[in-house]
């Protein structure tokens, strides 16, 4: 016969913690709820995650101008090696119409020399090692030979070359594909969060930008005073003889001799404050940071390397930033994603990310990582 005992209640002690349980429950949902990453964010949220994509957009950027400055030298060389290859063929066909010529005129007589029908083969060295044999060959004739068979080898070796180039600039166009859709997919996510935004929430941004940039270009200016009196005392012959020209303040405050090209360096970028960032772009007209750079220290006639990472390794590195001078590159990030131009009193002119203009701003908003002294 089945049992039908009378269920057993749970003790209040199971009841409280049940109850416990439920309530942890229930917060552990609002609080979900409240981290929605639907949710519109806050002002601030909002600014922190838009500068966050915009570094990781010119982070890909600089792997961008990266790869395309590769692969415009993949195809510069492959071209070259692709033109090599058509002279060499171009001059091997020459040489055999020099032996045909022979071969048509014995045809005319009645009789082929079986030397000559070696020498038009597709493989001369193996005539040359049959040749012996016939001793029918005649000195000018074997000299041609050889020379088809040198220029063979060295096509053949051309053609593997310029065959590794052609890969390898596919490959290079492909990378430079991906990080173009990388660039573009982190500027769109960084817009939709704007577009987030009230109207006069992305004012005040902007205006906290403009008063911020505003601020630096003031401390810039105060560095060029300084350069301008340094080089007056110079000209009337001040005792220690030390002219300011290109000079500035360092982060120390501490005032330092710039060099010639960097200081034109700096005079040729501060004539495109204003200008729009737009990735990708070396001027005239817009810039990203590093073709900022390079359009900056060409007008002075020096050539830099394309990337950030790249004119890292353009000059003397400096790790004191007291020892900076203007017109300095001054590097910035861990990967080195970020280059500018030193301006003194230490303030950075640069090309900072898309949405921005060309402008200054304090070096201290951003991780310094070391200068770069050109020349």
């Amino acid at each position: 016969m089945a049992s039908h005992r009378r269920p057993k209640q749970p003790s209040r002690t199971r009841v409280t913690v049940l109850t416990a349980t439920a309530a942890a429950a229930v917060a552990l949902s609002a609080q979900a709820a409240s981290a929605d990453p639907g949710a519109k964010p806050t002002k601030s949220e909002a600014k922190e995650k838009v500068d966050t994509l915009y570094e990781q957009a010119e982070q890909a950027t600089e792997k961008y101008n990266g790869a395309k400055q590769k692969q415009e030298k993949l195809e510069k060389e492959a071209g070259e090696l692709q033109d090599r290859v058509a002279r060499g063929q171009e001059e091997v066909n020459k040489l055999r119409d020099s032996l045909g010529a022979v071969a048509t005129a014995q045809y005319r007589t009645g009789s082929v020399d079986p030397s000559l029908q070696l020498l038009l083969s597709s493989d001369p060295e193996t005539y040359l090692e049959r040749a012996s044999t016939l001793n029918q060959v005649s000195a000018k004739q074997a000299e041609t030979l050889r020379q088809i068979a040198t220029k063979q080898r060295a096509l053949k070796q051309q053609r593997e070359e310029a065959a590794g180039k052609l890969a390898d600039l596919e490959s290079t166009r492909k990378a430079l594909g991906e990080r173009k859709a990388e660039v573009q997919g982190k500027l769109a996510e960084a817009q939709d969060v704007l577009n987030s935004l009230t109207e006069k929430e992305r004012a005040e941004i902007a205006a906290a930008e403009k008063a911020e940039a505003a601020k630096a270009a003031a401390k810039a200016d105060a560095a060029k005073a300084d350069a301008a009196k340094g080089d007056s005392g110079g000209a009337s012959g001040s005792k220690s003889g030390a002219k300011g020209s290109g000079s500035g303040k360092g982060s120390s405050g501490k005032a330092v001799p710039g060099s010639g090209r960097a200081g034109a360096a700096l005079a040729a970028a501060q004539t495109k404050i204003g200008s729009p960032y737009v990735w990708g772009a070396t001027g005239p007209s817009s810039f990203d940071c590093s073709g900022l750079t390079s359009w900056a220290y060409a007008q002075a006639g020096v050539t830099l390397d394309r990337t950030s990472q790249d004119q890292a390794n353009d000059g003397t590195r400096i790790y004191d930033q007291g020892q900076l001078q203007p017109g300095d590159l001054v590097i910035f990030y861990g990967d080195l994603h970020h280059v500018g131009l030193y301006a003194g009193n230490g303030q950075v002119l640069h090309a900072p990310r898309s949405g921005t203009v060309v402008r200054y701003e304090a070096m201290s908003n951003m991780p310094f990582q070391f200068g770069v002294r050109v020349g």
